[in-house]
């Protein structure tokens, strides 16, 4: 053989044993190829015991987990970067409360198992199929598939097998709950949890507290998110679900921006707050409920809410990371609107008109070309809400700053972004913004004020004059509607530490009640006929204020006024104006009864007063070409065409960065 057939020969035996071995050797396994099937853990890959530092996975009855688990993470870090563990942290929201926590804890048994003397323990088969048999349906619910680490015979074993019961720590815990109930005690005053409430904790509360006080409070939706998550008020009246007659309406809103979550858990302590002083017999609450129907939304923006409270747990669960930006995140609804820049512009059409002799700054129609723009579906709720009941009183929570800020929000001039710019009512809401700050306990106090409203007087400040926007929303209240809406800024730190909830509520409760109370200043009445039945629409004005209000479907009405001396005219559409002349003592607490009767009146055409805008229309006109239906049910914005076809909660995932798991997806 020559000397090149020997050197080919043996290149052809180097590269036949280079085959081999790649052949042989174990390939490396990727995240998550272990649990397909396609590889297995190399020798030097063996698993090691660690502490148990998964935040959604701390409350589990052992301390040590380990490392690479079942499902291929190598490390803490990699498990938390995973879908598995994504869905562990928001499963209690995704099915609203139901099956928690055993879903996050049957999940931990999984993610992170539990070690004991270098030896993993497996949880129980038994265990798996109970949860399963008794959850399902939850899953069916929200058209989300049983999810596959929670597969009873792939990663649960046999009581034989020698397994774990994952769920001990929750049984025992059951189990003191129910010794501690045994034990007779006396009736407490109000106990409330100072801590965070998730969306579906937040329903969980409305509805049990409902349930509980059913003779004083009833819950019932407005409308949905963008995320399909319920926007639920909840009213306390001595008769819910109906208006009575001279009975004001007043409504509480929080949580409008997403990331400024004082205001959603001070609403949640005062539903609990009012159900439980009613109950045990406190006069003052009592006397507010019986004489008020009491409306409260404690969150506007549940989906805002959501991504702020997952990058406030992140920036928690990690010591190093930087502070979370709470000035920013979740602010907006799912879509990116900010809902308090999403109302009609209705500020600036009084400002153009205000040189007109008879302008108006009192029930503003809806210009048309407002539904040709992204309404937001929370802010159609809410239109909706303060069209259908009629409000006289309401405020709106915010965070970022320590101050009362009350209408107008845009200023009277383009170019002057602080300038002053007053209501016609100037007078009662600086008495408005002054009864919530005075009651508040440091508000009115100069040394605690922070940010621009620095330059506030006592607590309170004009709105414009603060900073200037427009498509607000109660610039909206007040000029579209009867209702007088002021926005309570709540303190400096948009997402305080849970720790500062309790100080929170004892600052602003005697403010939240002292507040509602101030719905029975002024006066009230009925406009009727000769024949003693109500008018409804009859125009109440007050002389020297160009802002009327209007009565309700039976008649009555309220008006918000200061003490002093008032000239009142009631008018409506063909009958006779009637007028009076009223006086309000400073020391008067109640509303003054003022009522009228109009006499039938028939009137030449061109005496017929115009309760209409020019090119604006009439008040009546609200989507006049179901816009706001068109635009819903197309989906126009690019996030709602990819989630075409793919359920509500899929956006949890996908705008959460990780791998999205299509195994959550059911193929029916």
């Amino acid at each position: 053989m020559d000397f090149k057939s020997r050197k080919r020969n043996n290149f052809v035996l180097i590269l036949i044993e280079v085959l081999t071995f790649v052949l042989c050797a174990q390939p490396q396994c990727q995240q998550g190829d272990e649990v397909q099937g396609r590889c297995k853990l190399s020798v030097g890959e063996k698993p090691k015991c660690t502490d148990m530092l998964l935040a959604y996975c701390d409350d589990m009855d052992y301390t040590q987990t380990v490392f690479p688990n079942i499902l291929g993470h190598r490390n803490r870090e990699e498990a938390e970067l995973g879908s598995e563990y994504l869905l562990m942290s928001v499963v209690e929201s995704l099915l609203k409360g139901e099956c928690t926590p055993d879903i996050r804890m049957l999940g931990c048994s999984v993610l992170a198992p539990r070690c004991e003397k270098d030896r993993v323990l497996k949880p129980c088969r038994s265990t798996c199929e109970a949860v399963r048999k008794s959850c399902a349906h939850a899953f069916e619910g929200i058209e989300m598939a049983w999810p596959y680490f929670l597969d009873c015979d792939r990663f649960f074993v046999s009581d034989q097998e020698g397994c774990y019961d994952p769920l001990d720590g929750l049984r025992a815990a059951e189990q003191e709950m129910e010794a501690i109930d045994s034990i007779p005690y006396e009736e407490p005053s109000t106990m409330i949890q100072f801590s965070y409430h998730s969306n579906a904790q937040m329903i969980s509360i409305m509805k049990k507290t409902a349930a509980h006080c059913s003779d004083i409070a009833s819950t019932y939706s407005i409308g949905h998110s963008v995320e399909g998550k319920d926007l639920l008020v909840i009213e306390f009246s001595n008769n819910p679900g109906e208006h009575e007659l001279l009975e004001p309406e007043v409504k509480y809103i929080g949580n409008m921006h997403g990331n400024e979550v004082m205001g959603r858990q001070l609403l949640i302590y005062l539903i609990q707050y009012l159900c439980s002083e009613y109950l045990l017999g406190n006069e003052r609450i009592q006397t507010l409920i019986n004489t008020t129907r009491i409306h409260i939304l404690p969150s506007m923006n549940p989906d805002g809410y959501d991504l702020a409270a997952a990058g406030s747990q992140d920036s928690a669960d990690d010591e190093e990371a930087p502070r979370y930006d709470s000035w920013n995140v979740g602010r907006t609804n799912a879509e990116g609107i900010d809902l308090n820049r999403n109302f009609p512009d209705l500020t600036s059409i009084v400002y153009r008109r205000r040189r007109h002799k008879s302008h108006r700054t009192d029930h503003i129609p809806i210009p048309d070309f407002y539904w040709f723009g992204k309404v937001a579906p929370e802010t159609y709720a809410v239109m909706k809400w303060v069209r259908s009941i009629p409000f006289v009183l309401s405020a709106n929570f915010h965070g970022g700053d320590l101050v009362v800020s009350y209408p107008y929000d845009l200023s009277k001039h383009p170019l002057e972004r602080k300038m002053f710019s007053p209501t016609p009512d100037e007078q009662i809401f600086k008495f408005l913004a002054r009864t919530y700050a005075n009651a508040h306990s440091t508000m009115a106090n100069e040394s605690e004020w922070c940010g621009s409203s620095r330059n506030s007087q006592g607590g309170i400040v004009n709105g414009a004059q603060w900073y200037s926007f427009a498509g607000g929303m109660q610039d909206f209240n007040y000029l579209h509607t009867n209702c007088f809406e002021v926005t309570v800024e709540l303190g400096c730190d948009k997402f305080p530490a849970e720790e500062e909830l309790y100080t929170g509520w004892h600052e602003n409760k005697e403010a939240l009640l002292t507040f509602i109370e101030a719905a029975h200043r002024g006066i009230k009445g009925l406009v009727k006929d000769e024949d003693g039945n109500g008018i409804k629409g009859a125009s109440v004005s007050v002389r020297g204020i160009r802002h009327d209000v209007t009565t309700a479907e039976n008649g009555d009405y309220w008006r918000l006024l200061t003490p002093g001396v008032h000239i009142l005219t009631a008018t409506a559409p063909g009958y006779t104006r009637a007028m009076k002349r009223v006086h309000l003592p400073s020391r008067m607490r109640q509303a003054g009864r003022v009522d009228f009767v109009l006499q039938k009146a028939v009137l030449e055409p061109d005496m017929e007063e115009d309760y209409s805008i020019p090119s604006l229309g009439t008040y009546e006109r609200f989507d006049p070409y179901n816009q706001y239906e068109r635009y819903t049910a197309t989906g126009v914005t690019q996030n709602q065409e990819e989630r075409s076809e793919k359920p509500w909660w899929w956006n949890y995932f996908v705008r959460s960065g990780v791998a999205t798991p299509t195994w959550l997806l059911r193929h029916d």
